[in-house]
């Protein structure tokens, strides 16, 4: 059933008409009403299950968007999970909240579980699933199983939201909506389509001969590509597919993403696998946390790995701050050097600290 899900999450991608249907199964299988899908860059665009329909049409309609405290509060957090109340507000401040008195309980609701997530891009994306205020708090274990759905979900509606969460008619028109260099490969890594600004990448990828795999210029992202290709049959939420591409002197200047084909999908891409799609990399600042996880899909604990080797610090000097063992600290490393494609502390270090946001083509949406 998990793996049926996860394929219809994938699905929506590029069919983003079935994000309700989604929506309401995320609802059934937390135990809650209806669920909702937000996204912004240079426009809103949203979705949602019928239940909630209705009130999220009034949310975005009559300005309660941009009165919404959520968005901040998971901002502020800063974490790769999903929210609940509990997390921001005793019951006293939650019950003299002005927007949950005044626009959810009124209309039932109460009770949500969301996550946010900031993409360099400019694009932001948010996920919340609905509960009637009379059923109480979306329990932990609830959380949980939206944990483990998070990666699939993000990678998923990142495409939807390049696409405005409207369906585009056929692969040339949806690779052009995208906005960003892209490629569709099949189950071997053979090119099959890419669209103009794929071009950007040609330095780094090679794709021009239809018929024969994908070629990098780094080695390791070309390893990175084929371990990305064995798991996205049965992708697993802990499953690293995003990895750096570097120039000639070792600096990584975009992000490839892979991110499987699934159901209805092969309508918009016949004869296809994945779709390979590359972020582009500014070498002028060190990366925010956000930024790393959204990059590679790190944890938190592996971000603090992360930031702290940038800081200088030992493993040993981690550990004592999180108060954990070395050996987590190392299991942890080990982790990051597997997700972001490196071999040894030096490496990931000189590669974090080459990573940052390329504004000049970004508009950010607050």
């Amino acid at each position: 059933m998990q793996e049926q899900l996860i394929d219809r999450i994938y699905e929506c991608s590029v069919v983003p008409e079935l994000w309700p249907d989604v929506l309401d199964e995320l609802a059934q299988i937390t135990d809650s009403t209806g669920g909702m899908l937000f996204s912004a860059r240079k426009a809103v665009n949203w979705t949602a299950s019928e239940n909630v329909y209705d009130a999220f049409e009034t949310y975005v309609k009559d300005g309660w968007l941009g009165k919404c405290p959520r968005r901040m509060c998971m901002i502020e957090k800063s974490q790769p999970t999903f929210f609940v109340e509990q997390d921001f507000w005793n019951e006293e401040e939650l019950a003299n909240n002005p927007f949950y008195r005044d626009f959810f309980h009124p209309r039932g609701l109460g009770w949500s579980a969301g996550t946010l997530l900031q993409m360099p891009t400019g694009d932001n994306i948010v996920f919340s699933i609905e509960r009637r205020l009379d059923q109480g708090p979306i329990e932990r274990g609830h959380v949980e199983r939206l944990n483990e759905l998070r990666p699939h979900l993000l990678r998923s509606a990142f495409v939807s939201a390049r696409l405005g969460l409207q369906r585009a008619q056929g692969a040339g028109e949806t690779l052009s909506r995208f906005g960003l260099p892209a490629l569709v490969l099949d189950a071997q890594g053979k090119f099959v389509e890419a669209n103009d600004r794929a071009q950007s990448v040609t330095d780094y990828v090679k794709f021009n001969d239809p018929g024969r795999p994908v070629a990098f210029s780094d080695r390791r992202s070309g390893a990175f590509l084929s371990s990305a290709l064995e798991t996205l049959g049965q992708v697993s939420s802990t499953d690293s597919l995003s990895f750096p591409i570097r120039n000639e002197d070792g600096h990584a200047v975009f992000v490839g993403h892979v991110m499987p084909i699934k159901l209805a999908a092969h309508d918009i891409f016949a004869n296809s696998y994945a779709l390979l799609f590359f972020t582009p990399l500014d070498q002028s600042r060190a990366p925010s946390t956000a930024l790393m996880r959204s990059l590679f899909d790190m944890t938190v604990a592996e971000t603090r790995i992360a930031k702290g080797l940038m800081k200088g610090q030992t493993l040993n000097e981690i550990a004592a701050d999180g108060s954990v063992s070395i050996t987590t600290v190392r299991s942890q490393l080990s982790s990051v050097l597997e997700k972001t494609g490196c071999g040894r502390q030096a490496e990931l270090v000189g590669l974090l600290a080459n990573i940052a946001l390329g504004q000049s083509d970004v508009t950010q949406e607050n």
